[in-house]
């Protein structure tokens, strides 16, 4: 099979795994490329990730380029966190990265004058959607020689191979993993059977919960997280700091079943320790400062967002406008939220803030009035709740007995 562009030059996403390293020799034997040049974006992995992709990228003669985006990253984190962005239960992660890592990619591409960006994405995965709604808005041309080719990752092995590709067995491990430093995740091989039980050493960000506790004190400003214990963190720094603490108590285990866009079910291991403390702290203190008509609305708006950050559309006009209503809620979700480590859990057990919308002297059960208003005034409000449902039920059971008879 093969395919013709009125091109020369294309951007590839580069990682210098399997996938990619497999798509150098395709992009120039299968689209014709004259040149091919990878891009490869940090966003918090790991520092042998860049080492594995800068050898293979010079085993392979390829031009590289690396963009540092892990600060604009980190901030979008932060955005979640005032969003209390979940996808079924689990933190977004791979999700948020990935419009940052296009957006990072496409800027190279046209400062390098490509006239066509690839990546290595499967055509059953997520990614490939993220990616392209990012570089479809551009001119150039959008090639996806995994999805394209229909390739299988037993053919790129055996294609590695003989071609004496720069690539370790073709493998790399037996998992394939995703981390930045928002979450880690881990599938594939034996983890793609539901029922089969994860080894320990799956987990790299994560010990084993033990008996040991902790406390820490989050400090929050109109919702961003800004301090830990009263030393100030910039985004980056904060996020990896917790994901270290955080980690070392258990916190932050996902073991899912997930439905990807596509309509697959998949099975789904993450790691996100730092994200799970400040999402439970940040809705711990949005629970003592909004009222609860804003809690119960924002719950939408919260869902909402986060659907559009998996689709990897976070820049849509919805989600600007579900941001205006976030950015006036937050402007009171200042205070700070203790939080205590143990069990594998990060629970919070105190907040405070000048925005309560809560009075100890009212809700105790130690004084009688709720200022100017007594208990017996609550009788009232008690008569008329539930009266519609009597009246239901009354015409329910005499409808039921006229039947009988």
């Amino acid at each position: 099979m093969s395919f013709e562009y009125d091109m020369t030059r294309v951007a590839l996403a580069f990682s210098g795994g399997l996938d990619t390293t497999v798509c150098v020799p395709l992009l120039e034997e299968e689209y014709g490329y004259d040149d091919v040049i990878g891009v490869t974006v940090d966003v918090g992995q790991p520092a042998e990730e860049f080492d594995e992709a800068e050898e293979t990228a010079e085993a392979l003669g390829l031009e590289h380029y690396v963009v540092d985006a892990r600060a604009e990253f980190a901030q979008l984190c932060l955005e979640s966190v005032r969003a209390n962005a979940t996808y079924q239960g689990y933190p977004l992660g791979t999700a948020l990265a990935r419009p940052v890592i296009a957006e990072a990619i496409l800027e190279v591409a046209e400062e390098q004058d490509c006239t066509g960006i690839a990546h290595g994405c499967t055509g059953k995965g997520n990614d490939q959607l993220r990616f392209e709604a990012v570089w479809r808005s551009s001119d150039l041309e959008v090639i996806a020689p995994v999805r394209e080719l229909g390739l299988t990752r037993e053919w790129e092995q055996e294609y590695a191979a003989e071609r004496d590709l720069p690539v370790e067995g073709g493998s790399g491990g037996d998992w394939s993993i995703d981390t930045n430093i928002w979450s880690r995740s881990v599938e594939g091989d034996a983890l793609e059977d539901p029922n089969y039980v994860p080894p320990r050493d799956i987990y790299a960000w994560t010990d084993e919960p033990g008996t040991e506790t902790e406390e820490i004190e989050i400090a929050f400003e109109n919702g961003y997280p800004v301090a830990v214990d009263g030393e100030e963190y910039e985004p980056v720094e904060l996020i990896e700091y917790l994901n270290d603490l955080a980690g070392s108590y258990g916190v932050g285990r996902t073991d899912m079943m997930e439905d990807r866009m596509l309509g697959l079910k998949v099975r789904e291991n993450y790691e996100h320790p730092g994200a799970t403390t400040l999402l439970n702290a940040h809705e711990a203190l949005e629970g003592l400062v909004l009222t609860q008509e804003e809690r119960q609305f924002k719950q939408q708006i919260d869902q909402q967002w986060s659907q559009k950050g998996y689709e990897g559309l976070i820049d849509a006009p919805l989600v600007s406008a579900l941001e205006s209503f976030i950015d006036e809620t937050q402007q009171r979700v200042t205070g700070t939220v203790t939080i205590r480590f143990e069990g594998g859990q990060a629970r919070p057990v105190a907040r405070d803030s000048k925005y309560a919308a809560y009075s100890a002297e009212h809700a105790s059960f130690d004084t009688e009035t709720v200022g100017k208003i007594k208990q017996e005034d609550a009788t009232g409000v008690a008569k008329y709740h539930g009266f519609q449902r009597r009246l239901a039920n009354e015409a329910i059971a005499a409808n039921a007995t006229d039947e009988d008879e």
